[in-house]
């Protein structure tokens, strides 16, 4: 229901005219709808009117659209029983301006023109200021949220302590510190290439988040520089980066005409030079990618030369054996080399000399053959003839089938039950005296029946005061390799307490 009252006159025709053309002219030069502008001036005007009249009545403020005229009203609420006098009147104060009034309508009192004062006009600038800025990052949020993944190309705006601010397009972007090349100095107007690696989603602060050390802004200035990777003829399948020092980059085709390595390297070098003058000198090893993890590692290496290899895929690790003279090769400058393969191929690895993986092997040999010598009272013969055939622990022995054992050559079914039912005894009088030992030092069930430790594994972690799983977590993987001597490898030593911590999560 509406009662209008006779507006004062306040706001001449070519104001309001004025008002369509402003809201016309800021709407072009922000790239945004000019009833954006407009639902600004309106909540501006709202604000100030609220300022007058008081804010704890409710109003209403619309601009016509097509004259530009500015209406305000003050909203009330007809009810039977008036509990809030502000914004609420009865229904006969009601009828008394509208025969048609009834209760829950909102009778619209039309407000005389105001003229804005300082204050109002200083509150109503920052209103709609707020709204265009608002409204400015939304849609530049709009145009850069499907370019994430992107190069773009920006000015230096402004360079602060710890980031520098790029402008792309009116629009600010970051780019910390960190995320720059070691060394590298840019000044204020400098255009630089960078990649958007994210968006903040703040209302405050640059919007873009940019980098130049990501791993993806080296894929990305290949597909710049390289057809074959732009149209998708030789795919970048991995790259690890040291910014600024070193890359590897591995590439692979489904074209056996094409030669992926040498595509990228351009005629001369001339392709991957253009991206080595890019990043600032970074060198960058492009190798073959394989689907074979040993061939891949190995090429992940570069220039050292492997003789062995030996991958343990239970913790995702493997050793690299090397001739003497190539082991600073492998390893590279300050590990740099080794490094950057384990990144590039996601294994960790260990580079050794042929001379130490002799030595270890030796030295394992010896242990596994005391064993079995001592814990089943056999020769030596009998003993490398086991290891021979794989055998490394009692255990392995113990839950061996006698046919297996008897099918070594020289051993026979009552031999390889004789050797059996030893490795059986053995194990349970281990099970008998590491329980006995649980038990007088009050070990918890859980540590005692954790499938993945031995008896003799289990033995030597409760004589080092190790009672519970969440002890065996806490531990090190070095604390426990101290703990267990030869027991365990690296591997074998981390593998074992990651099992443990993730009964921390379930």
């Amino acid at each position: 229901m509406n009662k209008r009252i006779k507006a004062e006159e306040g706001i001449p025709p070519i104001v309001r005219n004025e008002i369509l053309q402003v809201a016309d002219v800021v709407a072009k030069d922000k790239g945004i709808g000019i009833d954006v502008i407009l639902s600004a001036m309106e909540d501006a005007i709202l604000k100030t009117v609220q300022m007058k009249y008081g804010e704890e009545k409710t109003f209403s403020v619309i601009i016509n659209r097509k004259t530009g005229e500015i209406e305000v009203y003050r909203l009330m609420t007809v009810v039977d029983v008036v509990s809030d006098i502000n914004n609420h009147i009865s229904l006969e104060a009601a009828r008394d301006i509208s025969q048609e009034a009834s209760v829950d309508d909102v009778l619209k009192d039309r407000l005389p023109a105001m003229e804005f004062g300082r204050i109002a006009a200083k509150a109503a600038r920052y209103v709609v200021m707020q709204h265009i800025s608002t409204a400015e990052r939304e849609n530049q949020l709009k145009e850069f949220s499907n370019r994430i993944g992107e190069i773009i190309v920006g000015i230096v705006k402004r360079i602060e302590f710890s980031s520098v601010i790029i402008d792309i397009n009116r629009t600010e972007g970051v780019i910390r510190k960190s995320e720059m090349l070691p060394n590298e100095v840019v000044k204020v107007g400098d255009r630089v290439r960078v990649l958007l690696v994210g968006l903040n989603s703040e209302p405050i602060g640059p919007l873009l988040q940019l980098s130049r050390t990501h791993p993806d802004f080296l894929k990305k200035l290949f597909e710049q520089e390289v057809p074959e990777v732009y149209n998708g003829v030789v795919r970048i399948m991995a790259v690890a980066r040291d910014p600024g020092s070193k890359s590897k980059m591995a590439v692979t085709t489904s074209d056996p005409n094409i030669d992926p390595i040498g595509a990228c390297v351009g005629i001369k070098g001339s392709r991957v030079q253009a991206v080595v003058n890019e990043l600032g000198g970074e060198k960058i090893d492009i190798i073959q990618w394989s689907d074979n993890q040993a061939m891949f590692i190995i090429n992940g290496l570069s220039s050292a030369e492997v003789t062995r290899i030996v991958m343990e895929e239970s913790g995702n690790r493997v050793t690299v054996v090397v001739p003497n003279d190539q082991l600073s090769v492998a390893i590279g400058r300050r590990g740099q080399n080794v490094r950057l393969a384990s990144k590039l191929t996601g294994w960790t690895i260990n580079v050794t000399t042929e001379e130490e993986d002799t030595k270890a092997r030796a030295k394992e040999s010896e242990r596994i053959l005391s064993a079995f010598s001592d814990c089943l009272d056999v020769d030596e013969v009998i003993a490398r003839l086991l290891m021979g055939n794989g055998f490394t622990t009692i255990e392995e022995v113990a839950n061996a089938k006698v046919a297996e054992i008897a099918s070594i050559e020289g051993f026979d079914e009552d031999i390889a039950t004789e050797i059996k039912d030893r490795a059986i005894a053995h194990m349970a009088d281990i099970r008998s005296k590491v329980d006995d030992l649980c038990k007088a030092r009050n070990v918890a069930k859980d540590l005692m029946e954790y499938e993945l430790l031995r008896p003799e594994l289990l033995e030597v972690l409760v004589k080092a005061d190790i009672k519970t799983l969440n002890d065996l977590g806490d531990l090190s993987a070095d604390e426990l390799l101290e703990i267990t001597g030869n027991m365990l490898s690296q591997s074998e030593a981390m593998t074992l307490i990651m099992k443990v911590r993730e009964n921390w999560f379930n």
